[in-house]
């Protein structure tokens, strides 16, 4: 049997590490052991040797004030040792300059300020999150889903993507450089034009699934159970998720749809650091994750995945079409299916997409650009937090901007940690001419500042703007010329609309028809905003509802 994850609590006071211990015990003991040290000293001893037996650490809760060595000094050092395990610093209110001090030049993730009484207040749910979040990082040793192919499938990428973005664990192995990939496709006499195979928990071998048959087999769920809801959601990302939350928890019957993935591109980012409330960041895995609990904890219905190919509006119901055939009814609909990464224009693309070209940063590929020289197309947000996470496995991350600067188009503390990133280069005035390569990604020709160079590469990462998913909703509901939903005040004079009221904020052209975050045009492009308009949705939702008698 596995030893349970380790919480190990350091203070020299003997009754306040009793004290702590205890409580500790009390929440935790069932998943996890608690170890206690009474200094810092003893306390890197037993980390030492939990390292040495491969005894997982999922959290150090430390006292700042120690003599010979403070909390800070060694969280610091077990950091070394175990740098995925969580650090939190127990500390007096006269410490917390030292505290918050702490969170940014010795990476610790939380101070609590004694006394923590009561601990079902300000002690637990603190730790509760630290450590759902070790959880959703924790690799145990493995047994769950292997995707077995080759690194420059297209098909084996997808299935990789969409695994990752879901949080379902799985194991990849590459058949080129992975002796048990080798030793499975001999055992199996697996043929070449079987890859990629996904190999179930039970032994059950697919060979080249549907990304459908593998989230079916993986336990998601892809059809609806009803037919009919108070509120269906379109799209899965902040603003569907903050819909379904505030919806669910006011009493709707809600289903939430997405074509991909919960989060949507957001749930792509390597790092979201001006969050409010997340002071270290989060990744928008985090952050869909997060979502997906609360929405699921309230009854949300999600769906995924299921595209939704048309929309019509049946007297005060809608009524949305699905690619597996088939539709579903609701009283109010929501669409939030945010933008895509439009596509990079240039010759060869096409053929590599998903052989060494990705639209986002793939989470799926990261790890495999290990040591090796980079690009990324972008001058955005989105291309900034790419390259500062992709530069912690590649060899170097080269960022090719279009036009001469940074700061028009990124926020500033990411040109700044950019900058001062050793591997991290940026190219301006350039721009791809082509991209070459036999089955895979091999090089990349450049213009920069109008002269042709040639660089090799294995991987190219594009983040060059964004369009919005809404061509099922052509005819049915008023667009910009970009595709951008209208809602409220923006909706074009002129526009039809068959009410005696005006359309509430976040509606659209159709009544009970409610468009939320980056989908929605003139809309800020900012998870906070897109939370926000998915959550506010919900009222006018409710006053809609109240005036159809619904």
């Amino acid at each position: 049997m596995a030893d349970k994850p380790i919480i190990l609590t350091v203070d020299d006071d003997p009754q306040v590490l009793g004290a702590v211990a205890r409580d500790l015990r009390r929440r935790y003991g069932e998943d996890y052991r608690i170890v206690r040290a009474d200094s810092g000293k003893s306390a890197l001893e037993a980390t030492n040797e939990l390292k040495n037996r491969s005894t997982p650490v999922a959290l150090l809760l430390a006292d700042q004030r120690m003599p010979s060595m403070d909390g800070v000094s060694f969280l610091s050092e077990a950091m070394q040792l175990f740098p995925n395990a969580k650090r939190a610093l127990l500390t007096a209110y006269a410490d917390t300059d030292a505290a918050i001090s702490a969170i940014n030049s010795s990476k610790i993730h939380y101070y609590l300020l004694k006394p923590w009484d009561p601990p079902e207040e300000k002690l637990y749910p603190v730790l509760d999150d630290l450590l759902s979040d070790w959880q959703a990082g924790y690799r145990p040793p493995f047994t769950g889903i292997r995707v077995v192919g080759d690194r420059w499938s297209p098909k084996g990428h997808d299935l990789r993507d969409f695994l990752a973005r879901n949080q379902v664990p799985y194991r990849w192995l590459d058949v080129e450089a992975d002796e048990e990939a080798k030793g499975l496709v001999e055992a199996e006499g697996l043929e070449p034009d079987d890859l990629p195979v996904v190999v179930l928990e039970d032994g059950e071998t697919l060979k080249k699934p549907s990304i459908t048959e593998v989230a079916q087999k993986a336990g998601l769920k892809t059809e609806a159970e009803s037919d009919f809801y108070d509120l269906i959601i379109v799209g899965a990302g902040p603003a569907g998720l903050a819909a379904g939350v505030y919806g669910a928890s006011e009493g709707l019957k809600v289903a939430l749809l997405d074509g991909e993935a919960p989060g949507g591109q957001a749930g792509t980012s390597s790092r979201i650091e001006n969050y409010l409330g997340f002071p270290v960041g989060l990744s928008g895995a985090d952050l869909a994750r997060r979502g997906v609990s609360q929405a699921r904890k309230f009854g949300v219905e999600i769906i995924t995945p299921q595209f939704v190919t048309g929309f019509t509006s049946n007297d005060s119901y809608k009524v949305v079409r699905l690619a597996s055939g088939g539709s579903l009814s609701s009283r109010a609909l929501v669409v939030a299916t945010g933008v895509q990464y439009r596509k990079l224009n240039v010759p060869g693309m096409d053929a590599l997409t998903g052989a060494g070209v990705y639209y986002g940063s793939s989470i799926a590929e990261a790890v495999a650009c290990t040591n090796e020289d980079i690009y990324i197309v972008g001058a955005g947000n989105s291309a900034g937090q790419a390259a500062l996470y992709l530069d912690g496995y590649a060899k170097s991350v080269t960022l090719l901007v279009r036009g001469d600067d940074l700061e028009s188009k990124m926020s500033m503390y990411l040109v700044e940690r950019i900058r001062k990133a050793p591997d991290i280069h940026v190219a301006l005035d350039t721009e791809i001419e082509e991209v070459h390569g036999e089955g895979r990604l091999e090089a990349l020709t450049l213009n920069c500042n109008g002269e042709s160079v040639r660089k090799s590469t294995p991987a190219l990462f594009i983040f060059i703007g964004a369009s919005p998913s809404t061509e099922w909703l052509d005819g049915q509901v008023a667009r910009d010329d970009k595709g951008f939903i209208y809602t409220g005040v923006d909706l074009p004079e002129g526009t039809p609309w068959s009410l005696e009221r005006d359309p509430f904020l976040l509606e659209t052209s159709v009544p009970g028809v409610f468009a939320a975050g980056d989908v929605r045009s003139r809309s800020v492009k900012r998870v906070a905003s897109a939370v926000g308009e998915g959550s506010i949705a919900v009222q006018f939702i409710h006053q809609y509802l109240a005036d159809v008698g619904a």
